[in-house]
């Protein structure tokens, strides 16, 4: 058998591996031991092995995932966090649908905080469905907004799977940052314009609020929100401005939101206990999977599954756009099925060397990939922010109803899918603003 069947084959079988609920760390680094063992010996094999966690302790680029995980647990435990609805409530309740575009900002809000989109939807559905119920909401579309809006936390800085891609395609993880912004944003937008359209057209879906908040409210209401666009802004001009690299944003970050939460007098010893406890618990499960991870990409390199791919791409004179429609089709359906991690990890040393050949943008082609991520993140039969939400609303809201709420904001990210594919600019105007900071 020659190595390069051998590479389809360990892509295979890991694929299987994961879709059956195999752990990511342990999918990838049993089927890369295994390979490299067949390929290159048992002593080669297990070097690997034994040089990986070195390797991978060594890059500074990953230390910030530590870093952006304490950020969003301080935020969280500290409660810094808890007054996003409350706020967008007041300012976008009046309007149709209001209080579900409120659940949609307020996301964005968490979001830029927390990282995760898993958390975001968990954090937001516990606040925001029962509100939308008790003000008698479509179940489907209460729930729905905050699974698609726990979303955003893939894109809007900091983002977690945005510093991996980075790692993993050597490319300015601060410009990659700097790109989710705006489709980060216009991803929100998108969706409250669905929303307020959709309400529009069909007000039983959610009744008009009665209480008309005055101005004075609406400013009052923002004071116990301060922190979230501080910290924001903070982190954003300290890598826009050159003042802190990436990385050191995420120090930085965490460090912010700890002076916050003293001035606050919210950072209590248990407080401070459970954030250290959740960010190492996080990274320790993130950091796990990425030495598997590097040991995959040394399995597919000695089987030449990429640099076959490649090549493939160039002879065949595939031009770009149809690699990133290929590419897009690849993702929604392993989307279905697999972990979002697990789907950059698997794909990447695959698809990198591809992107390359073609001279396609790394950076534009990253903020694609992890939409497509998120999108799998909504579609049956696996979608994980889904169920994020069933668990949160127990039997109140069917899941049939929670997936059928979802297909109005999927239809959302097809516009705005389109957008970003046929405009670049959207998506690079930023990046490249800070060419040569």
């Amino acid at each position: 058998m020659d190595r390069l069947t051998i590479g389809f084959i360990g892509v295979g079988i890991a694929l299987i591996l994961m879709m059956v609920r195999v752990p990511i760390a342990i999918a990838l680094g049993l089927v890369s031991l295994c390979g490299i063992i067949v390929l290159r010996g048992a002593e080669s094999g297990f070097g690997v092995l034994g040089s990986a966690p070195f390797d991978f302790a060594a890059s500074w680029t990953l230390s910030a995932i530590p870093m952006y995980l304490l950020m969003g647990a301080f935020a969280y435990h500290a409660r810094i966090t808890s007054a996003l609805f409350d706020a967008a409530r007041v300012w976008f309740g009046r309007l149709p649908g209001g209080v579900a575009v409120a659940t949609n900002f307020a996301c964005a809000g968490f979001a830029a905080l927390s990282g995760s989109s898993l958390a975001t939807a968990a954090a937001m559905g516990r606040i925001a469905i029962p509100e939308m119920l008790r003000l008698n909401y479509n179940p489907g579309l209460a729930a729905a907004a905050a699974a698609a809006g726990g979303t955003l936390g893939a894109l809007i800085p900091p983002s977690i799977m945005l510093v991996i891609f980075g790692w993993m395609a050597e490319v300015s993880v601060g410009r990659l940052l700097m790109g989710g912004v705006v489709p980060g944003l216009l991803t929100a937008v998108m969706y409250s314009a669905m929303i307020v359209l959709r309400c529009s057209l069909n007000p039983s879906l959610a009744p008009r609020l009665e209480e008309r908040p005055t101005w004075g409210d609406r400013i009052r209401v923002l004071g116990p929100v301060w922190p979230v666009p501080v910290l924001v802004m903070a982190v954003l001009i300290g890598i826009y401005g050159g003042i802190v690299t990436p990385t050191e944003a995420g120090a930085f970050g965490a460090f912010v939101v700890f002076v916050m939460a003293l001035a606050r007098r919210s950072l209590t010893r248990s407080v401070l206990f459970e954030s250290l406890r959740e960010a190492l618990i996080s990274t320790s499960g993130i950091f796990f999977i990425a030495v598997s991870a590097i040991i995959f990409t040394r399995f597919l390199t000695l089987s030449g599954l990429p640099n076959f791919l490649s090549q493939f791409v160039s002879g065949s004179g595939m031009e770009p756009l149809t690699i990133v429609l290929v590419t897009s089709v690849i993702y929604l359906i392993l989307g279905m099925f697999l972990d979002p991690l697990g789907i950059l990890l698997i794909t990447l040393p695959i698809l990198i060397p591809v992107f390359k050949e073609a001279d396609i943008d790394l950076i534009w082609m990253g903020i694609i990939l992890i939409k497509y991520i998120e999108i799998g993140l909504l579609t049956p039969p696996v979608g994980l922010n889904v169920f994020v939400v069933k668990s949160v609303v127990g039997d109140r809201i069917p899941i049939t109803q929670i997936f059928g709420g979802m297909v109005w904001f999927l239809a959302a990210e097809a516009v705005i899918m389109t957008l970003l594919i046929a405009f670049p600019a959207i998506t690079l105007t930023l990046p490249n603003l800070m060419m040569g900071r």
